[in-house]
């Protein structure tokens, strides 16, 4: 056992946060911690970490457990002290400790040449806890951590203090995966990481050594990496032994059998309670005495609560206003680009009624300026759109500005302003589905945060009656219900969506077709993401549209290039596997010399073989370094 949370409480003033909080952790054991907004999942976290204690219960780990924590960094937060520094300075603090062994290890190296019985056995034994923590790989594990989270060997050397909120919260997660936790402890990881990198994500925390639990509103990413989902609701926790599908299947499998067994509680209840008005309807001694028995009766009955409220249950309508024709859009050689710097060329897509389209991309590839030029809000440098007919754009972008008039409103004020026939009911509902409930939809817009912006708007332009709504990240500061009450809205929807998304269950769930946007051109898979991704990795995606740069006969020069590339790549990774094995022989033969009695009674002998071994030891890290950073591009 790693962690365990026992009957865990935690109140802040008045206000219970959590009441009865249990669960273990073992070690290498990777968990989910779900539940809505303001549910306490960071609450946990803080009282893992010792930031917080509990009023009551028991938070213990295990002896010398080391612990990593990924939380959202508030712009005055630092996690580097020379403002001058660059991100690959400040990552490589991480292995202080290893270069510190590491200048040890030198000397020692010299003092060997005086005293060789001394040194001997204290080098011997820091080279072993040297190799044992990474000190061979500290280089290569740095690089493939920072591409793997999508940070451009133009970033490494730049000065840390440039870097955005969003990039110094990656830069933190770099380093908390180059450290050697014992449990890590993340807080929404996928924020600002693309695709590809969130992919490359899930595979480090499945093979991680460590324990791993986390919070995060990526449903994808809960089913690709955890392997125990631990819901807070009601301030009470409950384990489900699975993943995020598995929990969601389980909660409602659950749920329906409560929901049976309050119902024919209540049958029973009710029952009991005629028969006792019944018999006190007769008024004598005799049905007295029998009703009150009864009475006590009715009264031992242990309840069974009411199941709380079901908000996955919440249903969002879309209904276009009118039916636009079969052709929705049709958009030709597009390019674009800012000042001397292109963006992209050539684009070309063709999109019907009732296609729901998600377009994916590396991040700075430009799907948001592609769908912006789609909706008409910027003008393309080149190329042609033409539109389909009786066709009505719902366009929700990133970027929530209000008009002056509408930041002095309330939010249910702008909603019932912006839609005068809909009912005081009617517009609760649809701010209850965007998480507005109770007296948060009399907030005043000029109050919200950017994530509450984005919600608003997104309620509106859900009831705009529009045919072919056009959505950048739709699915950004909504939680794990809201995103299923729009996936269900959308999935129902009869007109047409194009959508950004860096949620991947979530374009499972919505897309009928892929477009991958990337520096060659764009291009279409008919299909869900999981299609997508099994026509990625066979290699055998077939199309059907490519609209690429260059010439047939440019292509196949390319192609070909890139064959010759991978040959040379592959035997490269050949020779040097090769020449491991005779580095590691080679070592392995210093290593017996060293054990041999004669050689150990001549100093000058000793010495020889170490600087040997030091030398064949650095040939043979570089020759790992270099096998590795293949293998990872």
């Amino acid at each position: 056992m790693l962690l365990q949370l026992k009957e865990v409480q935690k109140a802040i003033g008045a206000e219970e946060i959590l009441t009865s909080v249990s669960f273990m952790l073992k070690e290498k054991e990777k968990a989910a911690l779900v539940g809505v907004n303001g549910a306490g999942k960071t609450s946990v976290f803080r009282l893992i970490t010792g930031e917080w204690q509990a009023d009551e219960g028991e938070v213990a780990c295990a002896k010398n457990t080391r612990i990593g924590y990924l939380q959202q960094l508030n712009d005055d937060e630092k996690i580097c002290e020379n403002p001058n520094a660059s991100l690959y300075e400040v990552l490589e603090q991480v292995f202080l400790p290893l270069k510190e062994m590491e200048a040890e290890l030198r000397a020692l190296e010299k003092a060997m040449a005086q005293n060789p019985e001394d040194s001997y056995k204290r080098y011997d034994n820091l080279m072993v806890k040297f190799k044992n923590e990474g000190g061979y790989e500290q280089d290569s594990r740095l690089k493939g951590v920072l591409r793997g989270l999508g940070f451009s060997e133009q970033e490494w050397q730049r000065p840390f203090r440039e870097f955005s909120g969003g990039e110094r919260t990656r830069a933190l997660l770099a380093k908390l995966l180059l450290e050697r936790s014992d449990l890590l402890l993340l807080d929404e990881p996928t924020n600002h990481l693309d695709i590809e990198s969130i992919a490359w994500l899930e595979d480090f925390i499945r093979s991680f050594r460590g324990a791993v639990l986390l919070i995060s509103h990526d449903r994808y990413f809960l089913d690709k990496t955890a392997t125990k989902t631990i819901e807070i609701e009601n301030k009470k926790a409950t384990v489900y032994n699975g993943n995020y599908s598995y929990f969601v299947e389980k909660k409602a499998a659950d749920r329906a059998l409560a929901e049976k067994a309050f119902t024919e509680q209540q049958k029973v209840l009710k029952h009991h309670e005629e028969v006792i008005k019944t018999i006190r309807s007769f008024r004598t001694e005799a049905a007295i005495i029998r009703a009150k028995s009864r009475e006590k009766m009715l009264a031992q009955i242990e309840r069974v609560d009411a199941p709380a409220r079901d908000l996955a249950k919440m249903r969002l309508r879309l209904t276009p206003k009118i039916k636009s024709g079969n052709d929705v859009l049709f958009a030709e050689n597009l390019k674009m680009g800012f000042g001397d710097k292109p963006l992209f060329s050539d684009i070309s897509l063709e999109l019907k009624r009732g296609d729901k389209t998600a377009i994916i991309g590396v991040n700075g590839i430009g799907k948001t300026t592609l769908i912006k030029i789609l909706a008409g809000a910027i003008t393309p440098l080149g190329g042609q759109i033409r539109e389909g007919v009786n066709l009505r754009v719902g366009f929700y972008e990133q970027s929530h500005v209000f008009s002056a008039e509408s930041e002095a409103k309330t939010i249910f004020q702008e909603i019932a302003d912006t839609y005068p026939r809909l009912s005081q009911t009617e517009i609760r509902t649809t701010l209850a589905a965007f998480m507005f409930v109770g007296d948060d939809v009399f907030k005043p817009i000029s109050a919200l945060s950017g994530g509450e912006r984005g919600r608003v708007q997104m309620s509106k332009i859900m009831l705009a009656g529009a045919n072919f709504l056009i959505l950048d990240e739709p699915t950004n500061h909504l939680d794990l219900v809201s995103k299923e009450i729009l996936e269900d809205a959308l999935r129902k929807f009869e007109g047409t969506v194009l959508f950004i998304s860096h949620d991947r269950y979530f374009i499972n769930n919505i897309a009928t077709k892929i477009l991958e946007l990337t520096a060659q051109g764009i291009t279409e898979f008919v299909g869900n993401y999981d299609y997508y991704l099994e026509k990625k990795q066979t290699v055998t995606a077939s199309p059907v549209l490519v609209v690429e740069k260059g010439s047939s006969k440019d292509e196949y020069l390319r192609k070909k290039e890139q064959e010759s590339l991978a040959r040379r790549k592959r035997n490269r990774i050949e020779r040097l596997e090769a020449d491991i094995a005779v580095m590691e022989a080679k070592i392995a033969e210093c290593e017996k010399k060293l054990e041999d009695d004669e050689i150990n009674r001549n100093a000058q002998a000793v010495q020889a073989v170490f600087a040997q071994k030091t030398e064949l030891e650095q040939e043979i890290a570089l020759m790992y370094a270099e096998w590795e950073e293949l293998h990872e591009s």
